[in-house]
């Protein structure tokens, strides 16, 4: 359920060999890395295999024209890309032009078709308001998932939020919670509301893992939250 990425401006060539070394012998369901990186990382990924390859669209700010998040879509899906994150438009949001930012997320979609999109929302430049737009524009979309955040921003999935997502949502995509998740009890309260992906930096994600493999039968229990 975990990915890991290498998708800050400072991450070199090497942090990217790297990715793709922990997350296949690790089993992440997907590595990410900036776009330019995308090609060199599938390279070093088996196609096919359990670990995805991923990349961001738009990203970290969102404020690309349409046109060119449409051709950074198709240019990723054609380096290689299992899945693809585009980062909405945050400002066109708050600034209530929902069907720009609707009209983007059609395009994009259609662009990368067939490779399934995370949207990005942001949650710590949202009201919780504008958050359940957001969620509602992604669900209504046909997006595979709803994501929080890009980890360029201070931490902002809180179990209150993803629990409102969760609520908007009502299964019509995924949820990937990321950004600060750093604990089993968190990982565990998230997928009782429905979480299915986690973004975790690569330090914090080995070492979960490492915890659930030392707890009885090497699982997580689950309950399942209101």
């Amino acid at each position: 359920m975990i990915d890991i990425s290498a998708v800050q401006a400072f991450h070199t060539e090497a942090d990217v060999r790297s990715l793709a070394d922990l997350a296949v012998a690790q089993g992440f369901v997907a590595a990410h890395a900036l776009p330019n990186f995308v090609p060199l990382l599938r390279s070093l990924i088996p196609e096919g295999g359990r670990t995805l390859v991923g990349g961001p669209i738009g990203f970290p700010a969102g404020g690309h024209m349409t046109a060119i998040k449409v051709t950074e879509a198709k240019a990723l899906r054609e380096a290689g890309a299992d899945e693809l994150d585009l980062m909405m438009n945050v400002g066109r949001l708050k600034s209530g032009d929902l069907a720009y930012v609707r009209d983007e997320v059609a395009a994009v979609i259609e662009a990368a078709a067939p490779v399934p999109i995370k949207v990005i929302i942001e949650l710590h430049h949202l009201t919780d308001a504008e958050m359940e737009t957001a969620a509602e524009i992604v669900a209504a979309s046909g997006a595979a998932f709803v994501k929080t955040g890009t980890g360029w921003t201070p931490a902002a999935a809180t179990l209150p939020r993803i629990r409102r997502i969760a609520a908007v949502v009502a299964g019509r995509a995924g949820i990937k919670a990321s950004g600060g998740i750093r604990d089993l009890d968190t990982v565990a309260a998230m997928v009782g509301m429905g979480v299915t992906r986690f973004g975790i930096n690569t330090t914090s994600a080995t070492e979960l893992v490492e915890r659930v493999r030392a707890l009885p039968g090497g699982r997580l229990p689950i309950q399942a939250q209101g």
